[in-house]
């Protein structure tokens, strides 16, 4: 650290070529200082414009720094007088995320691009035939055939409306009335997602998230300066009592999970688990963000907490990107009448409207009469294909963590400590083959090797081959 001119207050060491934000860098250089007692608790910062003319930052990274600073509870503010230093040393903050879990490294663009020559083991997405392949290509070229007058604006702040439409009409009927107004169109789930996360949460707030879960999400949650608790799902589905135990405890301000054919382990929750589930959301206030993208995977009658609560205190996020295509990124918010007004006032602040071409295309691929039956045809394949991954991986060597009930994965592994998952993607990947391991999902690196295998690839012979190759030398 260096002194300003006048002395009295340290210029921070910003590396604008660094990964992470200025922001990221700022609050923990402050909370450095703070531990080091080189800021004693007392002491006066500079204001928001002294600090940014100081430190040559906007005065808008200092203000969402103070504030997250402020609620680590290492900064306190008095009003007319400023910030200063609230205590003497930092909260203990939860161990770091692995490596693999918190960033994106050099196997995870491969598993969202879909440019790789490797076999997509790993990866989120289906073969594009098992999508129907005309049935989009008709849509998207439906949908570019968009009136000349639509290109003079941005689109509507909630979406194409006709696609909203045809979603509140469809989930009233399949699942629980909802209005056109309370649903929000996005770029795909995560972003989604990352709107409630800005809606809903300041830095500091603790965020439920299942442990295994979703890779991206355990990031969103980090990135947002949240606090990700794991609550641990398995076979059986949540560990209740954990999740209670870690509620009274706390008291986070929202939960994400997975009702229906979680990723990664397949499995969906029990109507006596989904209830428990909303008890206890009521029971210590906190928001439950229903992720139920694979919601037309799933069996008729499935709970859904959406449906159980009727968006009182559940947000139901949804997207397109398992039954149709993810190149297409349209996801969805459903959400309460009260909730909706600031959920768009966050879309537009961040990134105005979503693409009314997507919209158009998804809108013209859902509502065409092949739509349905497409997606019965996909059922049946993903039924069968996971059937037989489960046997193939078995006749490998492979145990599964749980057995599926409906979906896309099977996650599987060797119940022996001692194996690093990592290790073995890296070297798949040498040879082709594209794994998601364990590391990927999980809040801590985990006790055993495991991937999560898309069934559409599961059972190719390469990828058999190379487990059994592995067997004797495995790292």
């Amino acid at each position: 650290m260096d002194k300003n001119d006048s002395g009295a207050w340290p210029v921070l060491a910003i590396d604008r070529q660094r990964r992470g934000s200025l922001v990221d860098q700022i609050v923990a250089a402050i909370a450095e200082m703070v531990n080091r007692r080189t800021l004693p608790a007392g002491t006066k910062m500079p204001s928001v414009r002294q600090f940014a003319k100081v430190n040559g930052v906007s005065t808008f990274t200092v203000v969402e720094s103070y504030d997250r600073l402020l609620h680590l509870g290492l900064l306190s503010s008095r009003r007319g007088s400023g910030f200063f230093v609230a205590r003497g040393e930092a909260p203990a903050q939860p161990a770091a995320l692995p490596v693999s879990a918190n960033v994106v490294d050099t196997l995870t663009p491969d598993l969202y691009s879909g440019q790789s020559d490797a076999l997509p083991v790993g990866a989120g997405w289906l073969p594009p035939e098992w999508y129907g392949e005309s049935t989009i290509l008709d849509a998207v070229r439906h949908a570019m055939k968009i009136p000349a007058g639509r290109l003079r604006g941005y689109g509507h702040p909630l979406g194409f409306p006709s696609l909203r439409q045809h979603l509140a009409a469809t989930l009233s009927a399949d699942l629980f009335a909802v209005e056109p107004e309370q649903m929000l169109l996005t770029h795909g789930a995560t972003h989604a997602f990352d709107l409630v996360l800005r809606t809903l949460t300041r830095p500091g707030d603790v965020v439920f998230v299942e442990d295994p879960g979703y890779s991206n999400l355990l990031a969103l949650v980090r990135h947002h300066g949240c606090i990700p608790v794991g609550i641990p799902r398995g076979a059986q589905g949540l560990d209740m009592d954990v999740l209670a135990r870690e509620a009274q405890a706390r008291q986070p301000k929202l939960m994400f999970v997975n009702t229906v054919l979680q990723n990664p382990l397949g499995t969906s929750l029990s109507q006596a688990q989904a209830h428990r589930l909303l008890a206890l959301s009521e029971q210590f206030d906190f928001w439950l963000v229903e992720d139920d993208i694979y919601r037309e995977l799933a069996a008729r009658g499935d709970s859904s907490l959406a449906a159980m609560d009727g968006l009182r205190r559940v947000i139901r996020i949804g997207s397109f990107s398992k039954t149709l295509s993810p190149v297409l990124r349209v996801g969805s918010i459903c959400a309460s009448g009260s909730l909706m007004p600031e959920l768009v006032r966050v879309k537009m602040v961040t990134g105005l409207t979503t693409s009314e071409v997507n919209e158009r295309a998804v809108y013209e691929a859902v509502s065409s009469r092949a739509y349905r039956k497409q997606v019965e045809r996909l059922v049946l394949q993903l039924d069968g294909a996971r059937e037989l991954a489960l046997e193939r991986l078995g006749d490998a060597g492979l145990v599964p963590l749980a057995r599926p009930r409906g979906g896309m994965f099977v996650s599987a592994g060797w119940p022996e400590p001692g194996r690093n998952g990592r290790a073995i993607a890296e070297r798949a990947l040498r040879a082709g083959i594209l794994l998601a391991p364990g590391e990927f999902f999980a809040l801590q690196p985990p006790a055993t090797a495991w991937f999560r295998f898309n069934v559409a690839y599961a059972y190719e012979p390469a990828l058999l081959d190379f487990l059994r190759s592995i067997q004797g030398d495995m790292p």
